[in-house]
């Protein structure tokens, strides 16, 4: 493990539940680049389950894994229980990728693991709150921040692609 694998404020480095029950253990990510996304299941970006899943199995082998975090901050877009999350995700878009428990992104009831992402800004400039559903964080192997997405911006688009293929190798 790497000195920045180590270092508390490293991302991935937080207590975090699994959707379907128990904790998540993201250290079973260090060493593989992760893409962070707060996901939500009745939401006019909803179809990115698509191209994060495309995404996901693109660059498995590569040592790479998308996490989906379901959050209900926006507009009450994510009000299932966790099985209603897990099997529309399942049945509708084939979601094979690991997801964490719902959690908030923002505000005073801020989960850790966004504590620590919402201070990377995006090509933008953009840092802090999280704007909508599906903003994108992409975690290196070392364990740090690399790269911020807006929600609008596909999964599969050409510089996603370039930051994923980078945070590679």
């Amino acid at each position: 493990m790497t000195t920045t694998e180590n270092n508390s404020a490293a991302p991935l480095a937080v207590e975090i539940g699994a959707l379907t029950g128990g904790p998540a253990d993201l250290s079973q990510y260090a060493g593989r680049a992760v893409l962070v996304v707060n996901v939500a299941s009745k939401c006019g970006l909803t179809p990115q389950y698509e191209g994060l899943e495309r995404l996901h199995e693109r660059y498995a082998e590569r040592g790479f894994t998308v996490l989906g975090v379901p959050c209900n901050q926006f507009l009450g877009q994510e009000p299932g229980s966790a099985e209603e999350i897990a099997e529309f995700c399942s049945a509708t878009y084939g979601v094979t990728f690991p997801m964490t428990e719902k959690v908030e992104v923002n505000g005073d009831g801020r989960h850790p693991l966004y504590e620590r992402l919402v201070g990377f800004a995006d090509a933008e400039g953009h840092s802090g709150d999280i704007r909508w559903n599906f903003e994108k964080f992409l975690v290196g192997r070392d364990g740090a921040v690399v790269a911020r997405f807006s929600p609008q911006t596909e999964p599969e688009s050409a510089e996603v692609v370039a930051a994923v293929e980078k945070a590679l190798g």
